[in-house]
C-alpha cells in the first residue's frame, strides 16, 4: 500500500477509497474488503459508479455536494443515490440487505416516494445536438437537411419526444407540430454550425459538406464550442502563452470540481508559476486548469484532489493541442511549432526552457546543475560524457551528479533503450524544374538507430504523464523569414520509414527548413534547412493557347 494513512486505517479493519488513490491502492482495498480483511469502507460520491465491491448495509451519509461554481450545496441525482444503494447486497451470500439514507427530515418524502418509483430516463441529446451533427456530417452519414431530420428520427430523443413531449417543450403533439419542431431543431443547429465555419450549407441545392475544422472536431472528439474558440483565437502571431491560454479555455474542462476552500490552495499555487492572466477568477474551472497545467510543467507536488483534478486536465490537453497544430498548420502558420512544443512540455512534465536532461531518471535539479557545470546541457552530450573511454573526467563527471548505481542503470536504460535517435536525409525532387504554383515534392527517409534483430520501444517514458502513450512525430516544411508553412504530416517510425511531402511555392528564391518534431520527447527536434529557387509557371491562359494549337 502507498498511502502511509491507508495502511494505518487498514490495519484497525477500515478502509476508505477515493478518486485520488493509485491504481494499485484501489486494487488492494478492493480486495481486501471483498475477502473480510477489512470490515468497514468508506467511498466518495465520485466513485461510487466505478467500485465493483458489494455489501450487507449500505450508509449513505448525507445527500447533497458543493457546487463551487454556484456556491450551495446540490443534491444527489437520484440515478446516483440508486447506484450507491444498488451496493447493498453480496451476490449467493446475502439472503436480505439493507440501506440506510441518512438525509434531512424535509427530504424524507422526497426520497421515499422517487426511490420506489420508477422515474423515465429522459434524452439530453437535444444539447448535444451540434456535436452529434458534426461527427456525422464529417463522415458523410449526414449529406443534407433531410438526412439531419432523417438521421434524428432514429433517435431515442425523438421516441421520448413522442411520449414526453411536454419535457422537450414540444407546443403541439400532432405529426405536424412535432414535425415542425424537429425542423426548426434541426434546421437551427445546422444554421449554427454553418455561422461557425464548421460546415458548409447550401438552402438552395439543400446540401451539408464538412470543412477542414468539422473534419479536426471530429477525429479529436472536440466539442462544438471549443472548435469556434480555437477558430476566432488561434492567429499567425499566437506565441506558447497565448496558446496555453486559449486550450485552457476549452468547454472540454467545464466539468472540473470546484471545491470549497481550495481558492488559498491555487492562489499559492499561482503565484509560483510564471505565466499570468489580466483577471484572476479562482472560481472558474477554466482558471483552475490553467494554474494546474503549469503547476505540471514546473513538477509542482500538489494536495491528493488537486493531483486528481490535474490528471483529468492533462488526459483531455493533448488532443486540444493536436487540434491547435491542424487549425494553424490549415492556414498556413508557423507558430503551428508552438502548439507541438507545448504537447512535449505536457508529455514530459517541463518547461520549455528547461533543460532536456530533466527527462532521464533521476535527474533532479542538482544534478543537471552538475551535468552543466561540466558543460553537458543535452541527453545525446550526456550519452558521450557516460563513455569511460572518451570522458577523461568520467569519475568527477558521476561523483558530482551523486547518482547510485542503481540510478545510473535506470539513467543509461532510458538514454540507450528510449530516448529516440533518429537519422533524418531528405531530397528535393526536380530541383531544377521547380515552378511557382506548381506542387514539387520533398522525399524524407527517416530511420532509427537500434540493433538489427530489435524492435524499438515505441512507448513513450513519460513518468509524469498520467496514461500510456505512443510516439508520434510532425515532419513541417516551413519559410522562417515569413513564418510560412507548406506543408506538414504526422507520422510514427518504427525502425525506418520514407514519406513525401508536397509543398507550393510562388516565385523567387526561398530558404526553407525540414522540421522534424517529436510530440513527446525534448532535445530531439531537428531542422536542416535548403535552398529552391521557383521559376515562374505558366498562367492558365497561356496553357490554354497551347492546348489548342
Amino acid at each position: 500500500v502507498n498511502e502511509r494513512s491507508l495502511a494505518e486505517s487498514l490495519s484497525h479493519g477500515i478502509a476508505y477509497y477515493h478518486e485520488a488513490l493509485s491504481a494499485n491502492d484501489r486494487r488492494i482495498v478492493e480486495h481486501l474488503f471483498t475477502q473480510g480483511a477489512a470490515q468497514v469502507m468508506l467511498v466518495s460520491r465520485d466513485c461510487s459508479w466505478e467500485i465493483q465491491s458489494s455489501a450487507y448495509l449500505v450508509i449513505v451519509m448525507g445527500t447533497q455536494f458543493f457546487e463551487g461554481r454556484e456556491h450551495r450545496y446540490i443534491d444527489y441525482p437520484i440515478s446516483e443515490v440508486l447506484q450507491m444503494f444498488g451496493k447493498a447486497g453480496r451476490s449467493l451470500e446475502d439472503k436480505d440487505c439493507k440501506g440506510v439514507l441518512m438525509c434531512p427530515a424535509v427530504k424524507r418524502e422526497y426520497y421515499t416516494k422517487f426511490l420506489k418509483e420508477a422515474l423515465p430516463i429522459e434524452s439530453q441529446l437535444q444539447t448535444f445536438f451540434h456535436d452529434a451533427f458534426v461527427t456525422e456530417i464529417s463522415t458523410k452519414t449526414i449529406e443534407s437537411t433531410q438526412d439531419a431530420v432523417d438521421w434524428s428520427t432514429y433517435t431515442y430523443f425523438y421516441r421520448r419526444l413522442l411520449a414526453n413531449p411536454s419535457f422537450y417543450g414540444v407546443q403541439s403533439t400532432s405529426h405536424e407540430g412535432l414535425s415542425a419542431y424537429l425542423s426548426d431543431l434541426v434546421e437551427s443547429t445546422l444554421k449554427d454550425l454553418s455561422d461557425a465555419k464548421l460546415i458548409e450549407l447550401d438552402e438552395e441545392e439543400d446540401t451539408v459538406a464538412p470543412l477542414n475544422a468539422a473534419m479536426i472536431a471530429a477525429y479529436y472528439n472536440i466539442s462544438f464550442v471549443t472548435m469556434q474558440t480555437l477558430l476566432l483565437s488561434l492567429k499567425r502571431n499566437t506565441k506558447l502563452k497565448g496558446i496555453l491560454e486559449i486550450v485552457t479555455a476549452a468547454t472540454e474542462f467545464e466539468n472540473i470540481q470546484i471545491r470549497r476552500h481550495e481558492e488559498h490552495t491555487l492562489q499559492r499555487i499561482y503565484d509560483r508559476v510564471p505565466v499570468k492572466l489580466a483577471e484572476t477568477n479562482f472560481e472558474s474551472p477554466h482558471f483552475k486548469a490553467f494554474v494546474l497545467l503549469q503547476a505540471h510543467f514546473s513538477r509542482m507536488q500538489l494536495p491528493t484532489d488537486l493531483a486528481k483534478d490535474q490528471e483529468i486536465i492533462l488526459r483531455k490537453v493533448l488532443n486540444l493541442l493536436s487540434a491547435c497544430v491542424d487549425v494553424l498548420s490549415s492556414e498556413g502558420h508557423l507558430n503551428a511549432m508552438s502548439a507541438m512544443e507545448m504537447s512535449q512540455m505536457v508529455v514530459q512534465g517541463m518547461w520549455d526552457r528547461d533543460s532536456a536532461l530533466k527527462q532521464i531518471p533521476h535527474f533532479e535539479p542538482q544534478v543537471v546543475e552538475a551535468c552543466a557545470a561540466a558543460g553537458i546541457n543535452d541527453v545525446v552530450e550526456f550519452m558521450e560524457a557516460m563513455d569511460p573511454n572518451e570522458n577523461q573526467d568520467y569519475g568527477k563527471l558521476v561523483q558530482a551528479m551523486g547518482l547510485s548505481n542503481q540510478q545510473l542503470a535506470d539513467a543509461a536504460r532510458f538514454t540507450n533503450d528510449r530516448y529516440p535517435n533518429v537519422e533524418l536525409n531528405f531530397e528535393l525532387e526536380d530541383p531544377e524544374n521547380v515552378t511557382s504554383g506548381s506542387p514539387s515534392y520533398v522525399t524524407v527517409s527517416l530511420e532509427r538507430e537500434v540493433e538489427e534483430d530489435e524492435e524499438p520501444n515505441l512507448i513513450v517514458h513519460a513518468p509524469f504523464y498520467p496514461a500510456e502513450k505512443t510516439e508520434n512525430w510532425w515532419l513541417v516544411v516551413g519559410e522562417e523569414s515569413t513564418r510560412t508553412l507548406l506543408a506538414i504530416k504526422r507520422v510514427t517510425i518504427a525502425k525506418a520509414l520514407k514519406t513525401k511531402l508536397e509543398i507550393v511555392l510562388p516565385t523567387l528564391k526561398h530558404t526553407l527548413t525540414l522540421f522534424l518534431m517529436s510530440a513527446d520527447y525534448a532535445g530531439v527536434d531537428q531542422a536542416p534547412t535548403f535552398e529552391v529557387e521557383a521559376a515562374e509557371g505558366m498562367d492558365e491562359d497561356d496553357e490554354e493557347e497551347e492546348e489548342e494549337e
